[in-house]
Order: C-alpha cells, then sequence, then structure tokens
C-alpha cells in the first residue's frame, strides 16, 4: 500500500498531538520529581517535533491554518468569559 506523505504527515500530526494530551494528563498528576522532569523533557521532545511537521505542512501546502479571527470576534469570546467569572 502506498501512502502519500501528506497523509503520513497527517497522520503523525495527530499521534504527536494525542501524545501532548497524554504528557499534559500524566505530568500534574505524579508526585515523583524525576519521573515528572523526564515526563516534562518526553513533552518538549514531542512539541519540537510537532513544530517541526507543522512547518513542512505549512511549506507544502499540506496543511492551511484557518483565517484569523476579527477584532469583533475576539472581543465577542473574551467578554464571554469575563461574564462567567462574575
Amino acid at each position: 500500500m502506498h501512502l502519500e506523505e501528506k497523509t503520513m504527515v497527517a497522520d503523525t500530526l495527530s499521534g504527536i498531538n494525542g501524545e501532548l494530551m497524554r504528557f499534559g494528563e500524566m505530568i500534574p498528576q505524579t508526585e515523583n520529581k524525576e519521573l515528572k522532569q523526564t515526563l516534562q523533557q518526553f513533552r518538549n521532545a514531542c512539541e519540537q517535533s510537532q513544530e517541526e511537521l507543522y512547518q513542512l505542512a505549512r511549506e507544502k501546502s499540506y496543511y492551511v491554518p484557518a483565517s484569523k479571527a476579527t477584532q469583533q470576534e475576539v472581543e465577542h469570546v473574551k467578554s464571554l468569559f469575563t461574564e462567567s467569572t462574575h
């Protein structure tokens, strides 16, 4: 079976994002400082790999990010959060 590079990059990014979520769950739950530090190092390495693959995907137009939010949209979301905290 022949996988396209675009598919492989997307699958790899998806896997890395899943790993980052798991590290985000594990790190605050461990009391062992050495384990916590090791998990943080793994997370940092995953973040670096994710960033490199993201840049590759952008360069090759495999990934096109959504357009930036307008100032009105940003203000609307901010208002939702400030209203809920009062």
